[in-house]
């Protein structure tokens, strides 16, 4: 399946989820255009980087600042746009496979799988931990030196 493709499909995903979401229509397309460009971000270090989780560590840092930045600019909660985002990477075919491995008594196989299942979902929340603690930093930093530095002058 071509790129192009892909980022088309996680789009679409992405906006579906969004309508699940209640994420009003003038915020749809954001939301949409966060999956895609998780995905795009996994896929370009895909050529890059062999290891799953890194590279949704790097896709979930790139759709949180995404996220982190419209969610400021449309005043709206992170979420809105994080959540539809990292639809694309959720590690569903690993679980299920974990899950019929499983089933089918093959508990070498099923351990690998969730061993890869988890490492995956850890780093989808690592790179949004990042990002967030980052931002809340930033954000703080900013508030400080706006009442310190800027404060008008007391009158008498």
């Amino acid at each position: 399946m071509t790129y192009a493709v892909q980022m088309v499909t996680a789009f679409l995903g992405s906006m579906g989820f969004s309508v699940l979401f209640n994420i009003r229509r003038t915020k749809l397309l954001i939301a949409g255009f966060g999956g895609a460009l998780s995905w795009g971000v996994y896929l370009l270090f895909g050529g890059a980087l062999d290891d799953g989780p890194l590279r949704c560590f790097l896709a979930a840092v790139g759709v949180t600042v995404y996220a982190e930045i419209f969610a400021r600019i449309k005043k709206t909660p992170t979420t809105s746009f994080l959540v539809p985002g990292m639809i694309p990477l959720i590690p569903g075919g690993t679980l299920y496979n974990t899950m019929q491995f499983a089933i089918a008594g093959d508990w070498a196989q099923s351990g690998s799988a969730a061993a890869y299942t988890i490492r995956v979902a850890l780093a989808l929340a690592a790179g949004i931990i990042v990002v967030s603690s980052v931002m809340r930093m930033v954000v703080a930093v900013i508030r400080f030196v706006r009442i310190r530095c800027f404060k008008p002058p007391k009158r008498q």
